[in-house]
């Protein structure tokens, strides 16, 4: 991503926390977000210089700390979206409206862009097209604005009043929100762009699609995905049936499959909602897993019992439907794989039976097929996830781009964004050059 690590800590050392943060915002819009949930040890402190002396510098909360600095702090950041200082003299609305027309680039204005969801790479794309004065809509399927970061990371890791400081920050840019729209079905690309005058759309409605296993009993009630359990308990309340008529069987015994940070984010939520008894359950070990190693040790002293390598076989249920049982077999682990992990193989004879009321599959997940399959032109690959250019986010349909999850599977909060901010600097030169065309057009 390129986050100028050493230039934001000094500046955070010399006292210049708003100076920190700014600098921090030239490559990646969102550190008060990337700062709580991104796997900073893999990614930044794992090359920390000092690592292996010592403990590595803790980069995450220091990008956090700046950030909630500046939201606490600086109401011209909040009202502007600015990421750097006002030299111009222009002066910010405090009032709710828009910011001064002179923070924003002339050229750009009357031009549409359509944003489809509104998670990490969204909101990125968005923000930093409204500051250069494109007229922006977001459009999000769900009743409430945030994408993953609102649906799919628990409170306890993101607060959501985080993710509504970066929404309320747009709209005060004149970004539009539609919620409730679904497009690929409520509106398609095609009349995105035919009918409705955008000059561009940019794709990022994430990785939405949910992996299973395949296994006997995975239709019996009780048994959900990662990103179905996590969006009835952050959206629809469903820990609080019946004041929310989203029902949810509390208070029993639960696994969740997968021992990645969406596994940990399930077993831990679980264990707040009521849980009598919440395990996770792995192939591998320990040593294999996926999940940050915070994320881990926070799981096991909140009580989470792991069961490592082990495999499930078959869920069971009664003659009402519901899960009473998962079937497991125990694993070995063997040389490598492709993945550079060790691969598991069943151990004989070592089927045994695990008592739940839940199974919560937390394996990963696909691309959100609505747009790629409603959409002419537009080529995905066998995995379903849109084909774009790395380097600008474009499709192979002319003024459509893309980016996060959608293109990519599974991936971090700070590489959506990234993708954003690719994708909004390609936009912007596209549109520029759509326009000078239509000019000379006009002229000849």
């Amino acid at each position: 991503m390129g986050v100028p690590i050493r230039d934001f800590i000094k500046l955070i050392a010399e006292g210049k926390p708003l100076e920190a943060v700014r600098r921090i915002k030239e490559v990646n819009s969102l550190p008060a977000v990337c700062g709580r949930v991104c796997p900073q040890e893999h990614q930044c402190e794992l090359h920390c210089v000092v690592n292996g002396k010592r403990e590595p510098v803790s980069i995450g909360a220091l990008e956090r700390f700046a950030a909630d600095y500046e939201l606490a702090h600086d109401s011209v950041a909040l009202i502007s979206g600015n990421t750097a200082p006002i030299s111009n003299g222009a002066t910010p609305s405090r009032n709710g409206s828009k910011p001064s027309h002179d923070l924003r680039d002339s050229k750009a204005d009357g031009q549409k862009v359509a944003v489809v969801g509104t998670g990490p790479a969204s909101l990125t794309v968005a923000g930093d097209l409204a500051r250069l004065g494109y007229q922006v809509t977001l459009f999000e399927a769900l009743h409430a604005s945030g994408g993953v970061l609102m649906y799919g990371i628990p409170e306890f890791r993101l607060p959501k009043t985080i993710v509504a400081a970066e929404i309320d920050k747009l709209k005060l840019q004149g970004v539009e929100l539609r919620n409730n729209i679904v497009i690929g079905k409520t509106i398609t690309i095609d009349q995105l762009m035919n009918e409705m005058g955008y000059g561009a759309v940019f794709v990022g409605s994430g990785a939405g699609s949910p992996k299973f296993m395949g296994i006997p009993g995975e239709n019996f009630k009780g048994v959900y995905s990662a990103n179905e359990f996590l969006t009835r308990v952050n959206l629809m309340r469903a820990n609080r049936f019946p004041e929310y008529d989203t029902p949810m069987k509390m208070g029993g015994r639960m696994a969740v499959i997968g021992a990645g940070d969406t596994a940990m984010d399930v077993v831990r939520t679980a264990i707040r909602v009521g849980a009598r008894e919440a395990s996770v359950v792995y192939r591998r070990s320990d040593k294999e897993m996926t999940a940050r190693i915070e994320d881990y040790r926070d799981a096991e002293e909140e009580g989470a019992v792991f069961e490592w390598q082990t495999n499930p076989v078959r869920i069971l249920g009664n003659e009402d439907g519901f899960v009473y049982a998962m079937e497991c077999v125990r694993m070995e682990l063997g040389e490598p794989d492709e993945s550079g992990r060790r691969r598991p193989t069943p151990i004989p004879d070592s089927l045994f039976i695990m008592e739940l009321d839940m199974v919560v599959m937390a394996l990963g997940t696909n691309a959100n097929p609505t747009v790629g399959q409603s959409t002419p032109g537009l080529t995905t690959n066998v995995a379903g996830h849109i084909v774009v250019d790395p380097e600008t986010g474009a499709t192979t349909r002319r003024g459509v781009f893309a980016g996060g999850e959608v293109t990519t599977g599974s991936a971090t909060v700070i590489l959506a964004a990234g993708a954003g901010k690719r994708a909004a600097a390609a936009i912007d030169e596209y549109l520029r050059i759509e326009s000078r065309s239509t000019t000379v057009s006009a002229v000849q």
